[in-house]
């Protein structure tokens, strides 16, 4: 299957999903939310893949929400408020969706993050099963920057996995949290010094996840 905002490989029983924009910062655009879903499917019918590695090309892992998703004057331009607002919220569930195909994948999802992970980012990465990043590494819920709510997954997932303090403050003050305090507070396992040190690592440790029994590890 083509893809035109990610790529996926699939070999030695790891799924390697990538974003793939790093021209414009992985920022997530409609083709993106589109084809993550088929991704996953692909990724479930091919039925070799043990467990996901989620990374990105370029500088950042992602800009978060390319805001031209919810820009422009779309086909709902002459609908009642009510109906764009209906509309609205079905695009929120369908971006949400996203997220939660990598919670309930049958098998284990693994983001490697390097430079900044912003906004639906973090969204992202909090659904995942293990984290690791790169030293340039940050993360920032960037919502509150720009006055919405970070509704597609932070808010929920964010405090299982730090301090609910620390992530009430994250997501008030919209500040970038380091690679090594993202560490020290449980959001990241390891931090790596180079993209390419942590891809090597990550893969190993996808490697060794891979070997073991599926049954043991999905149920």
């Amino acid at each position: 299957m083509g893809y035109q905002a990610i790529e996926l490989q699939i070999s030695d029983k790891i799924a390697h999903l990538r974003f793939n924009r790093p021209e414009a910062l992985n920022a997530m655009n409609k083709d993106m939310w589109r084809e993550i879903p088929q991704a996953v499917q692909q990724i479930d019918e091919d039925g070799s893949a043990r467990v996901i590695v989620l990374s990105s090309t370029g500088k950042h892992f992602t800009a978060g929400m390319d805001l031209s998703v919810f820009g422009g004057p779309g086909p709902y331009k002459d609908a009642e408020m009510g109906r764009k607002r209906a509309h609205f919220r079905q695009d929120i569930l369908r971006i949400q969706e996203c997220f939660n195909l990598f919670e309930r994948a049958r098998m284990p999802v693994i983001a490697a993050v390097q430079g900044g992970c912003i906004g639906a980012g973090v969204d992202m990465i909090t659904a995942c099963d293990m984290r690791y990043c790169t030293r340039d590494a940050f993360f920032c819920i960037q919502e509150i920057n720009i006055g919405i709510t970070a509704d597609v997954g932070t808010l929920q997932r964010l405090p299982k996995l730090i301090p609910e303090g620390i992530a009430r403050e994250l997501a008030y003050t919209g500040r970038r949290m380091p690679a090594a305090e993202a560490r020290d507070c449980g959001l990241i396992n390891r931090v790596f010094d180079t993209q390419e040190e942590m891809l090597a690592g990550v893969m190993e440790i996808a490697g060794e996840i891979a070997s073991k029994s599926p049954l043991a590890i999905w149920g």
